[in-house]
């Protein structure tokens, strides 16, 4: 580092503050780590149906929610038997009211039945839902003949997974595309380390509930998504990478089609180059979604021979749907030919919605903008008598979203650490206060500040600003860095301190003067240096300068090269500095994390992220001994067209020791995990709900969407 003597040793004597103590007898102290998901506090989804009835156009009240109206559930199947009888038990208290139910006076049938993802207790898992419907149903002990009290639907649920699914040994992964074969479920889980960097840890299972006995289906090395059963269930089909692997996009996987015998995994085969989505019609015949070379997402047709070897070359494809509007995740009904449903995304609507595409006539038939215009529908299902079609949104009323549905300022996420809990926050940039009492984080375009219960929630600056951190000594000072995001070295962007306690305007003070992209500070243990990343000589480096001064009162350059330096942490005990850099490939894009002590020595790589990897927006744990970060180390975990809009879908949080030992995965799921914070004291696991919100599934569809291509060069003829 360059810069005085003086500088260096009073950098050196003052790093010395105390970090969170560790309990006696080796006990590690319990903490908090918070993160922000982009958009998840919003996604309100449940599973709804309409009945498909030939034709007559849907209204509004033929939509049936089938899902508890409370959980985030979505990705829904309906299976081609009852399950009632393989997984709800003679005892289930369910089971006995509604047998004891005058309406029912024998074992009773479910009017529908799905099996779906869902998010609650802080874990992804699988449930079944049945759903008993009454109408209709008259009181026998009645005269008048009227109907009986459970005329409302009746729901039972029970989870068919939670947790690992498999061999996971903390029992957390995230679960998707469930189909059931009789009592054998297929789904996607990635509870399976790779031990890779930067490859996914999706790959198909196979359990079945009777037992529990769980098959991998996918081989080592592979990753695979979407699994589709056939109808006879001895085939499935997945979106694969074969052993390419995920090379970083984020619009649409570069997948192939693979299908393989269901019982085992065996028989695998490549029938399909580029293809995502897969859903079978019948046994030798696949639908399944890509981009094609005009720009436009199509549904396309794969017919594979009746015998002979499987091979790409012996498949035969056609495109389904025409250029002129974006369709994909098809679904079919087995045996049924005449028609499949898939996610439109037209030129004259700003919303995702399910649509009918007939296969004789070529013809959309437009489903839900018809029922609810203004909402995203996603990847629609068809139940087995092709009577009706299942998705999933968001739900509505004011009723129900007030009295069930809570938005989380704080939301509990299952932990593989007892000693520590995790959260997401409905917010970006979280940092905890030096005593864990208060948050400050960033709500675009200002700064507040909150009590970690969620109350008195306070706008503390009003302009945009991205980057929180406190002053350890200073109680209420944060530091934040203000102007625009993800801007060149000479953007307008300098570092502020603000006394969130002082309500004087003059308690907010501007620390570097030369807006040349001054960003990202963080304090010393004993708050008189702030380390940050600045563009003042043309590339982004981290510099430290004086935490009440400001670039006035010292400034000392840290790093120094034609790379970028950035999103940098100070640890509790004052000894390393960690930050992120592309130093290794400049302007790639590919972020590894990097560890330095204050005074420029000691430069070390803290974790490779694989080829074009990232690791990105370091914090340390109260005890100094490790870090929290954000990472695409776990690739990709699903296919992004089947969410809604996330920048970056494969970032998931993970800890490292200093050492660069013990690395783990805390989240799984396919959204985008970010700018984690590490906060001294423990809170349990309890969710905090925001008392009054004003935003609802207020989330976007994916951005590729909205680019429509033009009509004038597509030359295709479809269903040829």
């Amino acid at each position: 580092m360059r810069g005085s003597t003086g500088f260096i040793l009073l950098l050196l004597l003052t790093a010395a503050a105390a970090a969170n103590p560790v309990p006696g007898d080796g006990v590690p102290a319990k903490t908090s780590i918070i993160f922000t998901t982009l958009g998840r506090p919003d996604y309100a989804f449940d599973i709804f149906t309409l009945p498909l009835t030939p034709g007559s156009l849907p209204d509004p009240n033929d939509e049936v929610r089938l899902t508890d109206g409370y959980s985030v559930n979505f990705n829904g199947h309906f299976p081609s038997s009852s399950l009632l009888a393989s997984v709800l038990p003679q005892h289930h208290p369910r089971r006995h009211e509604l047998i004891r139910s005058k309406a029912s006076p024998r074992s009773p049938s479910p009017a529908r039945e799905v099996v779906y993802v869902t998010e609650r207790n802080g874990t992804s898992a699988v449930f079944y839902d049945a759903v008993f419907d009454f109408d209709g149903a008259v009181d026998e002990g009645s005269s008048s003949g009227r109907r009986a009290a459970l005329e409302t639907p009746v729901r039972v649920q029970v989870p068919l997974l939670v947790g690992g699914g498999g061999d996971g040994k903390d029992g957390i992964s995230m679960k998707d595309r469930p189909s059931l074969v009789g009592t054998k479920l297929v789904y996607v889980s990635t509870h399976e380390d790779t031990g890779v960097p930067r490859t996914s840890w999706a790959a198909v299972y196979l359990t079945e509930l009777t037992n529990g006995f769980t098959r991998r289906l996918t081989p080592p090395g592979v990753a695979d998504f979407s699994p589709s059963v056939s109808p006879s269930g001895a085939w499935t089909a997945v979106a694969s990478y074969g052993v390419k692997g995920w090379t970083g996009e984020v619009e649409e996987l570069s997948t192939d089609i693979y299908v393989f015998l269901t019982k085992d995994g065996s028989g695998r085969v490549k029938v399909v180059e580029h293809g995502g989505w897969p859903c079978w019609m019948d046994d030798k015949t696949l639908f399944f979604h890509r981009r094609g070379e005009d720009g436009w997402w199509s549904v396309y047709k794969a017919t594979l021979p009746v015998s002979g070897q499987l091979s790409t070359e012996v498949v035969v494809t056609q495109r389904i749907t025409p250029p002129g509007i974006h369709a994909f995740t098809p679904a079919t009904s087995p045996g049924k030919n005449k028609f499949i449903a898939v996610a439109t995304r037209r030129p004259d609507s700003s919303f995702r919605h399910i649509e009918v595409f007939d296969l004789e006539k070529f013809e959309f038939k437009e489903l839900t903008r018809l029922v609810s215009p203004h909402v995203h529908h996603f990847n629609p299902f068809i139940s087995p008598d092709s009577a009706y079609i299942g998705y999933h949104k968001c739900r509505g009323g004011d009723h129900e979203r007030l009295s069930r549905s809570p938005h989380m300022f704080l939301e509990n996420v299952r932990s593989p650490m007892s000693e520590v809990s995790i959260f997401r926050i409905d917010g970006s940039f979280p940092s905890f206060s030096p005593e864990g009492n208060r948050i400050a984080y960033v709500d675009f375009p200002g700064v507040y500040v909150v009590n970690r219960d969620g109350t008195n929630r306070r706008q503390v600056y009003k302009e945009t600003a991205f980057s929180t951190s406190w002053d350890p000594v200073r109680k209420g000072v944060v530091y934040t860095s203000t102007g625009p995001t993800f801007a060149a070295e000479r953007a307008k962007v300098d570092v502020i301190s603000i006394h969130v306690d002082d309500v004087d305007e003059l308690a907010v003070k501007k620390l570097t003067t030369n807006g040349k992209n001054n960003a990202f500070p963080s304090p010393s243990a004993d708050g008189k240096w702030i380390v940050f990343r600045s563009g003042r000589t043309g590339n982004k480096n981290l510099y430290i300068m004086d935490a009440v001064k400001g670039e006035e009162g010292g400034l000392q350059r840290l790093t120094d090269g034609p790379w970028t330096d950035t999103m940098c942490s100070w640890s509790p005990d004052g000894e390393w500095i960690a930050f992120a850099s592309d130093r290794e490939n400049p302007g790639s894009g590919s972020f590894e994390l990097f560890l330095i002590h204050p005074n420029g020595t000691g430069l070390r790589k803290l974790i490779q992220s694989g080829s074009l990897g990232r690791a990105n927006h370091p914090c340390f744990s109260p005890d100094g001994k490790s870090i929290v970060f954000t990472s695409d180390y776990a690739g990709i975990s699903a296919e992004p067209i089947s969410n809604s809009h996330h920048y970056q879908p494969y970032g998931e949080i993970f800890t490292i020791k200093l050492d660069g030992s013990d690395l783990k995965r805390l989240t799984h799921n396919s959204f985008e995990d970010g700018t984690p914070a590490w906060g001294p004291a423990f809170r349990g696991t309890a969710d905090v709900d925001w008392p009054d919100f004003n935003t609802w599934c207020s989330f976007e569809d994916c951005h590729w969407l909205n680019t429509y291509p033009s009509l004038s060069s597509a030359k295709v003829q479809c269903g040829a």
